[in-house]
């Protein structure tokens, strides 16, 4: 695995800082406080995601809400990117899940859940949280932490990472094992139908004896049940068609009361109809015999007309003209008479004038004897003529008022019979038509009460079909069939279940002999298992301490060959020696061995850094079965100094350490960061990391 690039966003004094990381020794070089360690606890945490104390806080810018981590690598010819956030919610930090996200090229293989991540990073890389932060980052003031510890402590520590103490807990396990096998096997031999299996065999055999005979009797009584059965079914079924009948009965019988009633009411409706035909018959000739009589006085009316002259056919409105005619004439006449007479009345007056004087009444003057008789004579004459005229004039006016009144009379006639008339042929049609109505009802009424006798009878040939003796017969047997059945299940059930009690004994007994015979199996098992788990557990209290002596040596073989190459040639010849509780010393050239505490700070420092690496290698090989391949430095050159080349031999030990693939070291010492292949600088301008990149 190799690191290519690390991008923090708000992370410690980060504000946002990208860094790239080469194969090989990559040194972060700075003061103190420019953000060095900063950049590897962003590591961890964009791989795992866990804080290293119970919070975030040692993570999050001061005064911002929410930080991001992304982190690249590779590994197998493949780019791998990590995406995590965090977030503030009031005084609380927590991870951003819906910023967490893992790519595989650029394909995402997990997201959301931490968990997931994990598993898929193991996957991959075949380290967990615990491998990284025990093996792989080294972090500051934790180098000597393996070398201060108790040497029981250290045995207990290592064994864990190493997985030997798996052989510890396997051992303590199997002995509770060979204990649970023991009891169950001491059980089993105690066990009641272990020791009783001869009797529990015996009963087994009566058991199935008593199924047989229950069985032939279930049969016998199964096919019994068939017959009765069969019985039912045909009684049933006869039966219910029966009740089908009486039901289609019942309602042939409604229908036939509906009928009746129907029928009934039609007959009830055509007398009704009959009556008020007959009723419309006496009308309709009373108003025609109404209807002659008026218009026999209207045409007696006509006649006296045609007898006075008058056109018998005029009409009213005609006659009322012919009266207003008959008005001016007789007014003319009688104006006439008027006139007729004032003049006899002046002819008379003259005469009178005449006979007293002889004067004319015009002139005035004296008239002869002569011409006063002529003129007397020409008066009377005219006189005369006047009553002729009157006579003529009064006769013409009493045949006037004779035409007038029979005229008036017809009118008056005329007015009053042609509405009676009009009304009794309004009336006449009327009911003639309310007659042909009622016809046509009764026609129809006549039609439905045929349609009903039809049918009727058509019911009531139905009716006729069902006897009701028969179905009481049936009901009867049905009855009987009911009862055979119900006491030949009971007799059948009773069998049944006295057969299925045997059968459960015989299974209950089989069951016990097959348990039995298990357990007996079981108990040879046991014997068995327990001659192997002793066996097994004796191996692993054995191995246990043969695989710790061979950690032990190839330990301190890979710890003095680094340990040579960080003292060098122009140093001291140190030996390492490692005991089997993991607890290095130092042999001099001289023969004298010192332990970890009476060494220098320098020696200290190279020890721990020798031992450190490897144990690295050694539990990556067995926890992973690959080396270490990245390494994580926070501070190495701890008690190391410039004068005795402490420093310049671990920066060139580290840098000669081509088995691992990437080694990232945090350091402030400049003279260790020249020994590296890629350094980056770090200041801090504002309270912010700004990164400077050199080689």
């Amino acid at each position: 695995m190799r690191i290519k690039t690390i991008t923090l966003e708000n992370i410690r004094s980060h504000v946002k800082s990208s860094i790239d990381f080469k194969r090989g020794f990559n040194c972060l070089v700075g003061g103190l406080g420019t953000g060095k360690s900063s950049i590897l606890y962003a590591i961890d945490f964009a791989l795992f995601g866990d804080p290293l104390t119970r919070s975030y806080h040692y993570l999050l810018r001061e005064g911002e809400n929410s930080a991001k981590v992304a982190i690249e690598f590779l590994l197998n010819g493949k780019a791998y990117r990590i995406e995590r956030g965090l977030k503030r919610q009031g005084k609380r930090i927590s991870q951003d899940v819906e910023n967490l996200s893992f790519y595989e090229e650029d394909e995402l293989i997990a997201s959301m859940k931490n968990e997931a991540v994990e598993e898929q990073l193991k996957a991959i890389t075949g380290f967990d949280k615990e491998i990284f932060r025990e093996v792989v980052w080294v972090r500051q003031e934790h180098l000597k932490e393996l070398l201060d510890m108790a040497p029981r402590e250290r045995q207990k520590r290592l064994d864990q990472l190493f997985g030997l103490s798996d052989y510890e807990v396997a051992w303590n396990n199997i002995r509770g094992l060979q204990k649970e096998f023991d009891g169950e096997r001491k059980a089993y031999e105690k066990d009641f139908d272990v020791v009783g299996i001869e009797k529990l065999e015996a009963d087994y055999h009566n058991a199935v004896q008593e199924f047989m005979v229950l069985e032939n009797e279930t049969s016998n009584w199964n096919k019994k049940l068939q017959e009765a059965e069969q019985a039912l079914h045909t009684a049933s079924a006869k039966l219910e068609s029966l009740e089908q009948m009486r039901k289609q009965t019942e309602e042939l019988l409604k229908k036939e009361s509906e009928l009746k009633t129907k029928l009934a009411n039609t007959q009830d409706m055509c007398a009704r109809l009959v009556d008020e035909i007959q009723s419309k018959i006496v009308t309709i000739n009373e108003f025609e015999q109404r209807l002659g009589n008026l218009e026999t006085q209207l045409e007696s009316q006509r006649r006296r007309l045609k007898e006075v002259g008058l056109p018998p056919e005029l009409t009213i409105q005609e006659l009322k003209h012919q009266l207003a005619a008959f008005d001016g004439q007789m007014t003319n006449i009688k104006a006439e008479q008027e006139s007729a007479r004032k003049e006899t009345t002046t002819s008379k007056q003259r005469v009178s004038n005449l006979a007293a004087e002889s004067k004319c009444p015009l002139c005035l003057q004296s008239l002869s004897t002569e011409y006063k008789s002529h003129i007397l004579q020409h008066i009377e004459a005219q006189n005369k003529e006047r009553e002729t005229r009157l006579k003529e004039l009064q006769k013409s006016l009493y045949e006037l008022e004779k035409l007038r009144n029979t005229a008036n009379e017809a009118v008056s006639d005329f007015q009053m019979r042609t509405p009676r008339i009009e009304n009794a042929q309004v009336r006449i049609a009327e009911e003639t038509k309310s007659k042909e109505k009622l016809e046509k009802e009764f026609e129809e009424y006549q039609t439905q009460e045929k349609t009903f006798r039809a049918q009727l009878e058509e019911i009531r040939a139905d009716i006729a079909k069902f006897d009701r003796v028969e179905l009481e017969t049936t009901w009867k047997l049905h009855e009987r069939a009911i009862s055979q059945y119900h006491a030949t299940k009971a007799k059948m059930e009773s069998t049944e279940s006295r057969r299925r009690d045997a059968s459960l004994k015989i299974e209950d007994y089989r069951e016990r002999l097959e348990r039995t015979q298990q357990k007996m199996e079981r108990v040879k098992r046991i014997k068995k298992l327990l001659e192997i788990v002793g066996s097994i557990r004796d191996a692993y209290r054995s191995i246990q301490p043969k695989l710790r002596t061979e950690f032990v040596r190839v330990l301190e073989r890979v710890v003095q060959q680094v340990l040579d190459k960080l003292v060098g040639e122009e140093g001291p010849i140190l030996f390492a020696r490692i005991n089997e509780t993991y607890t290095p010393s130092i042999k001099s050239q001289e023969g004298y061995e010192r332990e970890v505490a009476f060494l220098s700070g320098g020696e200290r420092t190279l020890l721990a850094f020798a031992y450190r690496f490897a144990l690295g290698q050694l539990i990556m090989q067995a926890r992973t079965g690959h080396g270490l391949q990245i390494l994580l430095l926070d501070e190495p050159t701890e008690s190391l100094g410039r004068e005795d080349r402490s420093v310049d031999r671990l920066a060139e030990a580290i840098a000669r350490l081509k088995a691992i693939e990437q080694i990232i070291a945090v350091t402030h010492n400049e003279a260790f960061a020249e020994k590296a292949e890629h350094v980056i600088w770090l200041e801090k301008e504002a309270a912010a990391s700004r990164i400077l990149t050199e080689k």
